[in-house]
């Protein structure tokens, strides 16, 4: 399908005012990531309610599918800890991480966090009464009666599944639904569910690397009242190992950049149809990183250029 052609001209003319209304941020210089970190972390609305939240999500995949012991238990604590007290609030999970629904439900209960999250997994199985099933036993690995977004994991049965959702965003059993993928390759259905389903939001794959999106998917979300939800903001650590070796742009420090994953991330917040973005990591140093890229200036038209030319 062709995109509406005054919504794509709507939506990059946003791409150059983003800085100005999308973002309300310190202007505080960072000298590295810890002081970033300690900033006001920004947040941008949830179409369809106008509920705000912060820009900079926690995903779980591989990091939290661990045996909960006390070493890991400190660590993975401190990570969510650290995480929330940097502003954050959004973790996205799913059946499919293996363990990570219930170390994040153990964890969010430890750090007595529970109500205070925002969180979000999925529905991964096919057949209706299998994926009531597996929604319950998440429900209860997340200890919540009550999820905050239910998304349909990479379209698996999206019919069955999203009939479900609806009713049970209507019975106040989930606050939003949504869909997700994780490959461009499965974009065209994508924007089939987008266009028939309306969700709530649409999780989806962008990156400086990963510019698929920026075709039809993000102006159609712009649209159409959709949050968006970025996942693999590293194309899984290969960004990274583009620039192996070399040092920060010398205009880094303009956007408040201390590391190549905020400037990264600052990348993708740039564009205004953007609503999160959810690296995954245990680590805390990676952490600091990356909610640091939710505060402070973000990257100009100019910088986007440059970085552009760059890969």
């Amino acid at each position: 399908m062709k995109p509406v052609l005054t919504s794509r001209r709507t939506f990059v003319a946003a791409l150059g005012t983003a800085a100005a209304g999308a973002w309300s941020l310190s202007l505080t210089r960072a000298a590295g990531p810890a002081a970033a970190a300690s900033r006001a972390m920004s947040t941008r609305k949830i179409p369809r309610t106008g509920e705000t939240i912060p820009v900079i999500g926690l995903g779980t995949w591989e990091r939290f599918d661990v045996a909960l012991d006390d070493a890991v238990e400190k660590r993975l604590g401190g990570v969510l800890r650290s995480f929330y007290d940097a502003g954050g609030r959004v973790i996205d999970t799913s059946p499919m991480y293996g363990r990570a629904e219930e170390v994040v439900g153990s964890l969010a209960a430890g750090t007595q966090l529970g109500d205070r999250l925002f969180l979000a997994t999925k529905v991964w199985t096919t057949g209706r009464a299998e994926g009531i099933q597996q929604m319950e036993t998440s429900a209860t690995r997340l200890r919540r009666t009550r999820l905050d977004l239910m998304q349909v994991h990479n379209l698996v049965d999206a019919t069955t599944q999203l009939e479900t959702l609806a009713a049970w965003k209507k019975e106040g059993r989930i606050r939003y639904l949504g869909i997700t993928h994780h490959v461009p390759s499965a974009f065209d259905d994508l924007e089939k569910w987008m266009r028939a389903a309306k969700p709530d939001f649409v999780q989806l794959c962008y990156s400086i690397g990963r510019r698929e999106a920026e075709a039809r998917l993000l102006p159609l979300a712009a649209d159409q009242g959709i949050a968006v939800v970025v996942n693999r903001p590293f194309d899984k650590g290969a960004h990274f190992k583009a620039v192996e070796g070399k040092p920060l742009p010398a205009w880094a420090a303009e956007a408040d950049c201390a590391t190549w994953a905020q400037i990264f991330l600052k990348f993708i917040l740039a564009s205004p149809a953007v609503t999160c973005v959810i690296p995954a990591t245990g680590n805390p140093e990676h952490l600091a990183e990356n909610v640091g890229a939710g505060s402070g200036r973000p990257l100009s038209e100019e910088h986007r250029a440059r970085l552009l030319a760059m890969f």
